[in-house]
């Protein structure tokens, strides 16, 4: 079954975390070699920080930030996080909202947004975040715009678990007074299809449509041999199939559960073949690569049915907004900022990205620090 928001959202932390006056009151030795601080004051063990994914490390990240800031409102891939929208990796900073302020900044790793455009704000397991419809708005105009468009298909997918309409979308979108990301915006919002049922299937499409390849039908269902079988993308001209494969699907967690996913899996491809039906197969990792998924297609001879638009591949594969992976040598605790009279002085003795994967120790995040960049 398609991961929905619900199975996505972090409502509260994927670890258990400590504060420093809950450690000092109860024991617990968090100056340890066993515990590893996430941020300011927030503590988690180390071995289960460890096992985390890079999407989930933010995840505890956020969640370790508004422990210590109840009172902000989350936005844009923070407020992803509790909402349940597609993420991917590990986003740089911790991103808030504050429209009392007259301009954006960066401290630490916290970006503080200024907005002239009103923002509806919910409140989600205690934690205040903008409204779905805000959120992918605003997420929309910053993504790059395949993960846009997996945002957007994700927030008005039934399969998904999204309760967005798209002409609620586009109306918020058009209404804020910002120009910045409208153009990106309007592409998704023409490109947005609610049956989609995975991000990587989002991915997959935007790949396909930028590649030049022709337009795929969603979702088809073919009933053969007394057994009806659903597809993710049908290319009516040739009557190929492709398929973008999410693990998940096959429990891999399970020998035995995965065993009988894959039987059942080769069966059905069988039987789609049997009947005619080319096959393509690749993953979420292909589609980022976007070389792998041309060949596939290829392979089976979609046809190409306008030039390839190269500006827009180029941006597949855009992490800019995303720590970038850590070296193999390097130590999961990364050096954090020095705060030293009131001014933030960052150390230079490890990478930007360690930087930004732990946490500011800033305190006055909200205050108007004279070295603070403007957000992008």
């Amino acid at each position: 079954m398609p991961l929905t928001l619900t199975d996505r959202a972090f409502t509260t932390s994927p670890i258990p975390l400590v504060t420093a006056v809950e450690a000092r009151m109860l024991g617990i030795p968090v100056r340890t070699q066993r515990y590893i601080r996430i941020r300011r004051g927030i503590y988690a063990e180390r071995a289960a920080y460890s096992t985390l994914t890079p999407w989930d490390r933010y995840a505890a990240r956020v969640h370790a930030f508004a422990r210590t800031h109840p009172d902000a409102v989350l936005c844009l891939e923070s407020a992803a996080v509790v909402h349940g929208l597609p993420r991917f990796r590990q986003t740089r900073w911790i991103h808030v909202l504050n429209s009392a302020r007259q301009a954006s900044g960066r401290y630490g790793d916290v970006a503080v947004h200024a907005s002239v455009d009103a923002r509806d704000t919910e409140l989600i397991g205690g934690i205040a975040v903008t409204s779905l419809v805000d959120t992918v708005v605003d997420l929309v105009r910053v993504l790059p715009p395949a993960q846009a468009l997996a945002v957007a298909d994700a927030a008005i997918s039934q399969t998904q678990g999204g309760e967005a309409c798209l002409a609620d979308l586009r109306d918020r979108g058009e209404r804020q007074s910002s120009s910045r990301g409208r153009a990106r915006m309007r592409l998704v919002w023409g490109l947005a299809d609610g049956r989609a049922e995975s991000p990587g299937e989002s991915v997959s499409r935007a790949v396909i449509l930028w590649s030049g390849f022709e337009q795929p039908d969603l979702q088809r269902q073919f009933h053969y041999e007394n057994a009806t079988d659903r597809v993710d993308f049908f290319f009516a001209s040739i009557g190929g199939i492709g398929e973008s494969d999410g693990w998940q699907k096959y429990a891999l967690g399970s020998p035995e559960a995965a065993a009988v996913k894959l039987a059942d899996e080769k069966r059905r491809e069988d039987r789609l073949r049997r009947h005619g039906h080319p096959f393509a197969r690749w993953d979420l990792t292909d589609a980022w690569h976007v070389k792998p998924v041309v060949q596939a297609l290829d392979a089976i001879h979609v046809p190409r049915v306008r030039p390839p638009s190269p500006a827009l591949l180029a941006t597949v594969s855009d992490r800019s907004r995303q720590v970038p992976p850590l070296p193999a040598a390097a130590p999961l605790t990364p050096t954090l900022p020095r705060v030293d009279r009131g001014s933030i002085r960052t150390t230079r003795t490890r990478t930007n990205h360690l930087r930004a994967a732990r946490g500011s120790r800033c305190t006055g995040w909200l205050a108007d620090a004279p070295d603070a960049s403007h957000c992008d």
